[in-house]
C-alpha cells in the first residue's frame, strides 16, 4: 500500500516488538528461536516503513530490565545481537539506513559495544530511513542520565524541559507520533517515558514475528484518523488543517492534500 493511501503519516515511529518468546513457546520452540524470527520480523518492517515513507522508526530490542531473564536467555540475546548486526548492516547500507543504538552501553559485554559501534560507523553516511535501535534501554535510565549530563555541562543554571529533551538519548530525532506495541500488552514497559508525552498509542494482538505490512498499515491507518490536539481544541486543530489545506490549493496541489 502506498504512503498516499495512508495520509498523513507519522514522521516518527516507535515500536515495543513483543512477543517472540510467545511466538516459539506456541510452537514448543526455545524461546530464542522467535527472537531470531523477531530479528526476521524487524528486517521486514524496515523495508516496509521505508517504502511508506516513515522517516524514523525506534524499536525496543533489549530493555534494562531484561537483565532479569534466565541467564541462558540474556546470553543468547547478546549473541543474537551481534550475530544480527554482522549479517543486516549490508542490507541497511544497501537501503540507505542510518542505525543508532541507543542505551547504556557500560555493562556491554567488550564485543557487544564494539558490534554496535561498528555498526553505527558503516551506516553513519546513510541519509533515508534512521533506525534507532534501543538496547539494555529504559525510559528512567532515560531521564536520569539526561539531567546528569545537563547538570555536569551547566552545573549553575536551572535544567528546563528543553536542557533535559537535548541531552536525551534520541535528542537526534523528532519525538515518535506513533507507539505501536504488539504481542497483546496494554502497557508502555519503561520505554521512551520522556519522549512518548503527545505520542498515539496503538496496540496490536499480533506477536512480534507475525507481524507484517497488514499489520502495519492497520497501525498507520488508525493513526491517520486520529485528531492530534496538543492542548488545543478539536475545532482549532480542525480550522488550523482547513488553513493548511486552503494555502496548498493556492500554490496548485491537489484539494485536500495534506502538507509534507
Amino acid at each position: 500500500m502506498g504512503s498516499n493511501a495512508l495520509a498523513p503519516l507519522p514522521h516518527h515511529v516507535a515500536i515495543v516488538m513483543d512477543g517472540n518468546g510467545r511466538w516459539a513457546q506456541k510452537r514448543l520452540l526455545p524461546r530464542l528461536a522467535g527472537h531470531k524470527k523477531g530479528v526476521e520480523a524487524l528486517r521486514r518492517c524496515v523495508q516496509l516503513c521505508g517504502e511508506r515513507g516513515v522517516r524514523v522508526l525506534t524499536v525496543f530490542a533489549f530493555s534494562s530490565e531484561n537483565w532479569r531473564r534466565p541467564p541462558e536467555e540474556v546470553s543468547g540475546l547478546m549473541g543474537l545481537m551481534l550475530s544480527a548486526l554482522a549479517r543486516e548492516v549490508s542490507g541497511l547500507k544497501a537501503h540507505g539506513v542510518r542505525l543508532h543504538c541507543v542505551g547504556e552501553r557500560a555493562p556491554l559485554a567488550e564485543k557487544v559495544r564494539q558490534g554496535l559501534e561498528q555498526a553505527e560507523r558503516e551506516t553513519a553516511g546513510n541519509d533515508g530511513l534512521i533506525l534507532n535501535v534501543c538496547f539494555n534501554y529504559g525510559g528512567r535510565w532515560d531521564i536520569a542520565q539526561a539531567a546528569e549530563r545537563a547538570r555536569q555541562q551547566s552545573p549553575h543554571a536551572p535544567i528546563t524541559e528543553q536542557t533535559l529533551a537535548a541531552h536525551t538519548a534520541l535528542a537526534h530525532v523528532p519525538d515518535p507520533d506513533l507507539l505501536i506495541r504488539t504481542g497483546g500488552e496494554r502497557r508502555i514497559s519503561n520505554f521512551l517515558l520522556w519522549q512518548l508525552a503527545y505520542a498515539e498509542l496503538y496496540f496490536s494482538d499480533t506477536l512480534w514475528p507475525d507481524f507484517d505490512a497488514a499489520d502495519l498499515d492497520a497501525a498507520l491507518r488508525d493513526y491517520a484518523q486520529r485528531q492530534r490536539r496538543f492542548g488545543k481544541t478539536g475545532e482549532q486543530v480542525t480550522g488550523q488543517v482547513k488553513r493548511q489545506d486552503k494555502g496548498q490549493d493556492a500554490r496548485g496541489a491537489e484539494p485536500g492534500e495534506l502538507p509534507c
